[in-house]
């Protein structure tokens, strides 16, 4: 069948094609993606310029073969969609999507109701109450759009979802061709590289860029940096893929490998089983990368036929894998731009936190970072709060539910609990993971010691992770200075994400987050201490809590013996619900959710302005996340958006989350900036403050609304590794609608810096090695952006008692990205491509 394939490579000549025989699989996949574009076979060119080293400022015409959103960004995506709609039917024109969109509902449902055995059914029946109007967009959007798929709530997270059962390695083009091509995705969640375990390209991008993907536009991304890891010898008995995962993460993001694609190959690769591929994977973000490559070998038609794909699909994915040099054993020599390596069997049961993912611990040092980083003082700092077993990183894996499943059950046996002031919650990944805790007989386990399923979706790991228990809170409320934790087998713990209240987030494999529940306390090393005393009173450690070595693996080969028919995509609330009908969206101007949005209200392309005696809005540090620039977790109720609400009809006595309101440009507006944890070195304490016109200390928002009064621009000036974290537009259209022309930083992560640019907002990257002196007086004119290009040199003069000037570069990587920036944005871009009337 191999030799019979069409492929996208048939279309260069033989010459060419020998050429690239070194090509790293990645780069193909990019170059087949582009040619079966009907990209000219010329552009392989470039592609033979990045084998012999001449790689600066190549690009390769790209559109992703399908695209997958989560609600909570889709519903941003979907809203301008719809408005645009609008505003091309007013010129007799009709917009539609032309790339498949697959759009899985699973960021909303919130952890309500735990400890009960029906916490599951009481939490999404709270979901739809809360969320009918979002929901309603969605089924009318599902109805309007052709190429639109949704997965209702409560089947399990996007990436788990689109990892069992939305996938495919390679697809005929469907044009009647015969070709076939390689799924290159791209998706509104930064973790969608999950899928680089299958040996799928695919990364996260913004909203905005998918938008513009969705409308069938070929964009000119760069070809990237490609980084081999060899991956050596094997995880120990008692080490977990989470352990390796989150150890490759301080590995990787310690070698800096921002806007790079990294392909991960060696005897080690070959070792791991998919899931545990699919957690390193899935982790990509949090070492910066675009994506994480595996390829494809017997391991992974393994788990595609475990999870329901026919035969005929199983050997076209083989055939073509072999084809075109994805599969593993190929023997192909390949170039990159550099190698690294890393030792599998170097790696130790550890927790990341208490705030990066990238700070990996080995468990007997937990208790030391936790004094570092909030100074604490007395023993009974560090309580668990929150064990949360959470998050497509490592809820995908059904070794690890099973060795969470068995932690519990010997617990149950030895007479332990958790104490009661933490919350323990449930949430797999999919439907098919909480099927194997049943099969296996461990749920009624995990029960008794709180851990009752709680949903299918992200719930904690993206803050949806609802009230302390009432001993919590009196701890809380009995010492103000009291430091809280959360444990969690997430793949992110920025400071106020997981809980508000709580000052420590630790990641953790989802049998140490049993443990830790156990436990109680982070404060302990989990390896020495006592978890109590068995029913004969003797003590507990953690050795004996945790499995036997090889009976996870054990009981989970039987149970894969024993394989299930994929559950159904389904939800009778979800059938039953009512949605608008028509072409055209129906906007309720009383909405408070789903509200026509303001960036297509000009046809009209406008250059962007230049910047003179701008006011510093913020001064910031490193490690800047979107987290911290739009929140997803609870609206508190003294902030700008909940007094908006209040003002406009808000009736219930809390305000949701931001992530319900992404629908609704006001309150996202408004919610800028809105994290407590945010510090703002002109500012008197941490969290939304910043200084108005006038000098006097107020809300970011309050303070930007009386700079736009005066007319003035404003920037922001920050440290390293600005925009990390989620690939959340909301972050860079907030910024934009405050009045913030441009952001200067040390450095950017990639999805942010796009979604700037794609708001008409002007990343800069500090070149000048002296720190700047800024103070509230100080004043930012920037010079050289009339001739702004790729990468050109600008002059930036700080006026004020510490001020200067500053050498620094426009962060425009590609032509494209000046065409957008000199538009003014994306959405004044699409709207000026409409005819006027």
């Amino acid at each position: 069948m191999t030799d019979q394939l069409l492929t996208a490579w048939d279309r260069l000549d033989g010459p060419m094609r020998q050429r690239l025989v070194g090509l790293p699989r990645s780069l193909r996949l990019l170059l087949e993606n582009a040619l079966g574009h009907g990209a000219d076979p010329a552009i392989a060119e470039g592609f033979a310029k990045w084998l012999d080293g001449r790689r600066d400022g190549l690009t390769v015409p790209f559109a992703p073969t399908r695209i997958l959103m989560q609600d909570t960004a889709g519903v941003a995506a979907l809203v301008d969609l719809a408005a645009l709609r609008d505003k091309a039917a007013q010129v007799g024109r009709q917009i539609d999507p032309a790339v498949p969109i697959d759009l899985v509902i699973d960021h909303s449902v919130k952890v309500d109701f735990s400890g009960v055995a029906d916490a599951a059914e009481r939490n999404i029946a709270l979901e739809f109450e809360r969320n009918v109007e979002r929901y309603g967009f969605f089924k009318w959007a599902e109805g309007a759009f052709a190429s639109l798929r949704v997965v209702p709530p409560g089947n399990g997270i996007c990436h788990q979802i689109n990892l069992e059962r939305l996938s495919a390695i390679a697809r005929p083009a469907g044009d009647g061709s015969g070709l076939i091509l390689p799924e290159v995705v791209i998706g509104t969640d930064s973790h969608t590289t999950m899928i680089n375990a299958l040996g799928i390209l695919g990364w996260g991008v913004g909203g905005i860029e998918a938008e513009v993907a969705a409308l069938g536009q070929i964009s000119d991304i760069p070809i990237p940096p490609v980084t081999q890891v060899v991956l050596a010898g094997a995880l120990a008995p008692g080490v977990s893929a989470t352990d390796a995962a989150l150890s490759l993460t301080a590995f990787l993001r310690g070698q800096g490998v921002v806007d790079q694609v990294i392909e991960f190959t060696g005897p080690g690769a070959t070792s791991l089983s998919l899931p545990d591929r699919a957690a390193i994977a899935n982790m990509c973000p949090e070492y910066g990368a675009t994506a994480g490559l595996f390829a494809v070998d017997g391991e992974t038609l393994r788990y595609l036929r475990s999870m329901g794909r026919s035969e005929e699909e199983l050997a076209l994915y083989e055939a073509y894998a072999r084809r075109s040099g994805l599969w593993a054993q190929d023997g192909q020599e390949r170039r990159y731009s550099r190698t690294l390596s890393y030792d599998l069997g170097s790696v130790v049961p550890v927790m990341a936190g208490p705030a990066r993912p990238q700070d990996v611990l080995p468990l007997d040092q937990v208790p030391a970072s936790l004094l570092a980083r909030e100074g604490v003082e007395g023993s009974g700092d560090g309580a668990v709060f929150i064990a949360a077993i959470t998050s497509c990183t490592n809820t995908a894996n059904p070794l690890l539910m099973l060795e969470a499943g068995l932690v519990a059950r010997n617990a149950v046996e030895l007479g332990l609990r958790p104490p009661a002031w933490v919350k323990a919650s449930l949430a797999p990944g999919s439907r098919a993971m909480a099927d194997l805790l049943i099969r296996a007989g461990l749920m009624p386990y995990l029960e008794q010691i709180g851990f009752s399923v709680v949903g299918f979706g992200c719930t904690t790991c993206v803050g949806n992770s609802g009230a302390l228990t009432a001993t919590a809170d009196a701890m809380l409320e009995a010492d103000p200075r009291f430091v809280g934790a959360a444990v969690l087998s997430g793949n992110r713990n920025f400071p106020n994400r997981i809980h508000s209240r709580l000052r420590a987030n630790y990641l953790a494999s989802p049998p140490l987050v049993v443990a830790a529940a156990l436990a109680g306390s982070v404060a302990v090393d989990l390896e020495a201490a006592s978890f109590g005393s068995d029913r004969e009173s003797k003590a507990v450690r953690l050795s004996d809590i945790l499995p036997a070595p090889g009976e996870a693996r054990r009981l989970l080969a039987q149970l894969e013996i024993e394989s299930q028919p994929a559950i159904p995509l389904g939800n009778e609330r979800w059938d039953g619900l009512s949605a608008p009908e028509g072409g055209l969206f129906p906007w309720d101007a009383g909405s408070l959710l789903i509200r026509r949005p303001p960036f297509f209200d000009t046809q009209e392309e406008q250059p962007a302005p230049k910047i003179r005696e701008a006011a510093v809005l913020l001064w910031l540090g490193d490690s800047i996340t979107t987290d911290h620039i739009s929140p997803i977790g609870a609206i508190s109720a003294g902030s700008p958006s909940a007094e908006w609400l209040r003002a406009n009809g808000w009736q219930r006595s809390d305000f949701g989350g931001y992530g319900d309101f992404r629908g609704n440009h006001e309150v996202m507006l408004r919610g800028t900036f809105d994290n407590r944890r945010l510090l703002n070195r002109f500012a008197s304490t941490e969290g939304n403050r910043a200084l108005d016109a006038a000098g006097q200390e107020t809300s970011i928002f309050d303070a930007a609304m009386s700079h736009r009064a005066e007319a003035r621009p404003m920037v922001i000036w920050a440290g390293e590794a600005y925009g990390c974290g989620s690939a959340r537009d909301w972050a860079a259209k907030g910024t934009a609608l405050l009045g913030v022309r441009a952001v200067i930083a040390r450095s950017f992560e990639r999805i942010h810096r796009s979604n700037l640019i794609a708001m008409g907002v002007l990343p800069i990257r500090l070149e000048d090695t002296r720190e700047p002196v800024l103070d509230p007086a100080s004043r930012v004119t920037i010079h050289g952006l009339d001739q702004a290009d790729v990468h050109a040199p600008l002059w930036i003069e700080v006026s004020g008692s510490g001020g200067g000037e500053f050498t620094a570069l426009a962060e425009l990587v590609t032509p494209q990205d000046v065409a957008v920036y000199r538009a003014g944005g994306i959405p004044r871009m699409l709207a000026s491509a409409l005819p006027s009337n």
